[in-house]
């Protein structure tokens, strides 16, 4: 059975020709699927039975559902979404005063096995489909409707997986969100995350996009960001840095440095010392220094607040556009690092 929201709108409109149905009927189903997020042609019920009939024995809708909910004490929602095939990823809408972010993942599993991420420490089963990444979007967007009565503002890509690793997938789903037919959201309220893929980032330059990139640093030597994030040895800082430049030179799009702070690993005053250096290279807006969040599987521990205390003065004495980022939803498995605790369970 072929999925019908793969199907172009001209694939639609031959099959009504074929049929004996007026074109209309083709964006009606158009609308259906995209504009009413029908979960079944059943649903479809501007359409006669007998072309719903005839639909079915060609085409199905598979959807991802809401399989289990978290709530944190902060108001953050964790969602474990199943899939079609009966497989799991996590989605969480992040709750703040003046923005409704949804944090989004992009495959089932991650390749990448960086040391501090729950995802991680799970094998890599499948890139999402464009069409699952927007109904994940959809449902996190519902919840803030439901839960709160406002609309998604953000959406961040920090979610399970690599997204420049289902890159035509992701930049599809980008596309469809943003869309008029879709949320109508602006690329610059859209942030892609990644742990570093040099080719990809020059990709996404030459393809001119228009969202925000966020590079995963969390470490400004390469020996230390090989021990704690395996890609560095095929994607090293020196590479790093020349696809962003690349794509900062491409797009002019705002860049964004994430920096996980690790007690006795990169908080010392050396490391600060090599993040600025880092930070100089690259015309980073910001850089996001995030408290660390504990999983099962790593020995990792939070600096003592006085470390960070230091660590966020140099950086300001320097010059640097520092932010420190608290993690929510920490209570439920649901801040930064955390996604798969109970997925890989499930």
């Amino acid at each position: 059975m072929k999925n019908l929201r793969h199907a172009p709108l001209a694939e639609i409109e031959q099959l009504m020709k074929e049929l004996g149905e007026p074109k209309f009927r083709a964006a009606q189903i158009h609308d259906w699927i995209w504009k009413k997020h029908a979960s079944s042609i059943d649903e479809m019920s501007n359409l006669s039975k007998k072309l719903r009939e005839q639909l079915l024995e060609v085409y199905q809708i598979p959807k991802v559902t809401i399989d289990h909910s978290q709530f944190s004490n902060d108001g953050t929602i964790k969602s474990r979404l199943k899939l079609h095939d009966n497989r799991f990823i996590e989605g969480v809408l992040i709750p703040t005063e003046k923005r409704m972010t949804a944090c989004v993942s992009s495959q089932v599993g991650c390749s990448l096995s960086c040391k501090f991420c729950a995802t991680g420490y799970l094998p890599r089963a499948r890139n999402l489909e464009f069409d699952e990444i927007v109904d994940e979007v959809t449902l996190i967007n519902q919840q803030a409707e439901t839960h709160f009565g406002r609309h998604l503002s953000n959406i961040v890509f920090m979610g399970m997986g690599e997204p420049l690793l289902n890159y035509k997938n992701v930049l599809k789903a980008i596309e469809r969100i943003t869309s008029p037919e879709g949320l109508g959201m602006s690329p610059r309220r859209i942030t892609l995350s990644t742990a570093g893929v040099a080719k990809m980032i020059k990709q996404l330059g030459d393809d001119e996009v228009r969202f925000k990139l966020a590079l995963s640093l969390h470490a400004a030597n390469d020996q230390k960001r090989n021990e704690i994030m395996p890609i560095n040895e095929s994607n090293n800082l020196k590479t790093l840095i020349e696809s962003l430049l690349y794509f900062y030179q491409k797009t002019g799009n705002e860049i964004t440095f994430e920096y996980i702070l690790f007690k006795n690993f990169n908080d010392s005053r050396k490391d600060a010392e090599e993040l600025v250096k880092i930070y100089r290279q690259v015309p980073a807006d910001l850089v996001n220094i995030i408290e660390y969040n504990a999983i099962d599987d790593a020995d990792f521990e939070k600096p003592e607040e006085n470390v960070v205390d230091q660590f966020m003065e140099y950086l300001a004495a320097n010059r640097v556009n520092a932010r420190l980022r608290r993690s929510r939803g920490k209570d439920i498995d649901a801040a930064c690092g955390q996604l798969a605790n109970v997925t890989r369970t499930a």
